[in-house]
This record gives C-alpha cells, structure tokens and sequence, in this order.
C-alpha cells in the first residue's frame, strides 16, 4: 500500500502511475516493501521528492529535486535501488571479510613455535 503526499498541486494519474512503475523496479531483490510514504513538494527551484519506504530490518530513504518532476521521480528511484542494493548484498561483503580473517589466523605461528624460534641458538 503506497501513500503519496503533495504539498502545493494535485497529484495525477500519470504521477501515481510513474512512482509505482519506479517503486516496482524496486521488488526486483525479492524484499517486501513495507509501507512506502513519497511527499512531492512544489518550490520556487522546481519539484522535490522524498521518500521513506520500510524494508525488513530497515529503512530507505532518499530525496531528489529537478525542475521536471518526472526526472525527479527517475532520480529518486535510482537513489532507492542504490541503497537497496547495497543493504542486500552487506552480508557477501561481511562474508568475504570473515574469510580472510580466518585465512590469516590459520597462517600465524602459535605461541610455543614462537618460543622455540627465540631460543634455538
């Protein structure tokens, strides 16, 4: 369920129809969007744009202005499939980071080789 807020004009069809269309690319990770709230807000500069969408464990949020609303939109939906990617792929970079540590614990000489070392001569 997508709540869209506008301060200032009306928010059309093709508007609602351009955000969803945006929001959708977004189900492509295969996360649930909880909750999407956008606010359009009409300035003397042109549109800006926020949105607070809920996934699992987190929150998204992004802002885009542009004098074309629509590019605003197209912005604010690349700045939220950023993010989201980011937030899915955190545990790879965790895992990989895990691993080399490991690796590196394994190659270090324990404390008795250490001693054996120091006092061979």
């Amino acid at each position: 369920m997508m709540k869209i807020t506008s301060k200032d004009f009306e928010v059309t069809n093709p508007i609602r129809d351009r955000i969803s269309s945006r929001l959708d690319k977004l189900s492509r990770h295969d996360i649930q969007l909880i909750n999407p709230h956008i606010i359009i807000t009409q300035e003397k500069q042109g549109f800006k744009i926020e949105a607070n969408v809920g996934i699992p464990n987190n929150t998204l949020f992004a802002q885009a202005t542009n004098d074309d609303l629509y590019a605003a939109i197209n912005a604010l939906g690349q700045k939220l499939e950023k993010q989201l990617n980011r937030v899915t792929h955190k545990a790879e970079g965790a895992r990989r980071i895990t691993q080399i540590y490991t690796d590196e614990l394994t190659q270090t000489p324990n404390d008795e080789e250490i001693f054996e070392q120091e006092y061979v001569a």
